[in-house]
């Protein structure tokens, strides 16, 4: 039975790992991409604001993962960034419902990103996923429709996994990189309040689940892509700073010298989200690093 995997967003940080992940899983992969030929996998090219898409690319696939869509967290939210933030994840999402719809194809499951941001801000509630969306909030707006566009693959009979992406741990990129910069500098503090909840998951796991949702026809629908114990940004800053062994000597960051610095996009990290990791627990999913201390410590364990 032949195991091809294509990736959109393949280039990006988690695209990266799943795919070395998927190679050792004894997977094919191909990556669509605007620059096919900088890549390390065979790659179709595709445009997906024209539109347009390679006609071998959907007919080389077994199964598709959707993580195209451009950094949330790169340079302010102005105008003409939050709607490449949309458009970078509509686009693409839209241009594959569209080829699959024309039938000629034997992908058996589409495994869509979509991320927490979902539900807004939401103290310490706690969040599944059937809580119900933000009303009146960019990102939650972006994952709405998002998530909508996945939905038409769906509906075209097609099994289909939409994974709620927390905040993904690695050393790479992401929000662990300017993090771990500023408590490296003896400059970490809780952000904010320091009591909203940060629902967070290892790079490794993340791809595990990917993998999972991939190979089980189980899993259908939404899904929290978190690992099971979030924690507050307070205990998240301290738990980072004792793993790289520097004193945390600053007060709290307040909340409005971040909106000055970061805008709106400072959403992202003050934003409380204590997000429920039950479901794909009870798929039978097990994390690797399930704690934060540990996960942490496989970045920066040998840092002295």
């Amino acid at each position: 039975m032949s195991r091809k995997v294509l990736i959109t967003g393949g280039t990006g940080m988690i695209g990266t790992r799943l795919a070395e992940m998927l190679i050792d899983g004894g997977y094919e992969v191909a990556l669509l991409s605007r620059t096919p030929g900088n890549n390390r996998y065979p790659s179709f090219r595709w445009e997906p604001l024209a539109g347009t898409i390679d006609e071998a690319a959907i007919p080389y696939a077994d199964y598709i993962i959707n993580l195209a869509g451009s950094s949330v967290s790169d340079g302010k939210w102005t105008q003409e960034r939050k709607r490449e933030i949309l458009s970078s994840r509509l686009a693409g999402t839209q241009l594959l419902a569209q080829e699959l719809r024309k039938g000629a194809h034997h992908v058996r499951a589409f495994v869509s990103a979509s991320a927490i941001g979902i539900y807004g801000d939401r103290d310490d509630q706690v969040l599944t996923e059937d809580t119900l969306p933000a009303a009146d909030d960019f990102l939650a707006n972006v994952c709405k429709q998002w998530e909508s566009a996945a939905e038409y693959v769906r509906q075209d009979g097609i099994r289909t996994a939409i994974m709620r992406i927390g905040i993904v741990l690695s050393p790479e990129g992401g929000a662990l990189v300017p993090l771990a910069r500023t408590v490296k500098l003896m400059a970490g503090a809780p952000l904010g309040s320091g009591k909203q909840f940060m629902s967070w998951i290892h790079l490794d796991d993340l791809c595990r689940l990917f993998i999972h949702a991939l190979e089980d026809d189980q899993w259908n629908g939404l899904y929290n892509a978190v690992a099971p114990n979030p924690v507050t940004n307070k205990e998240f800053t301290e738990t980072l700073a004792e793993v790289l062994h520097r004193p945390l000597v600053l007060p709290k960051v307040p909340e409005f010298g971040l909106k000055l610095m970061m805008g709106e996009m400072s959403e992202i990290v003050l934003a409380s989200q204590r997000v429920s990791a039950a479901k794909v627990l009870g798929k039978g999913f097990q994390f690797e690093y399930p704690k934060l201390k540990p996960a942490l410590e496989s970045f920066y364990g040998q840092e002295k």
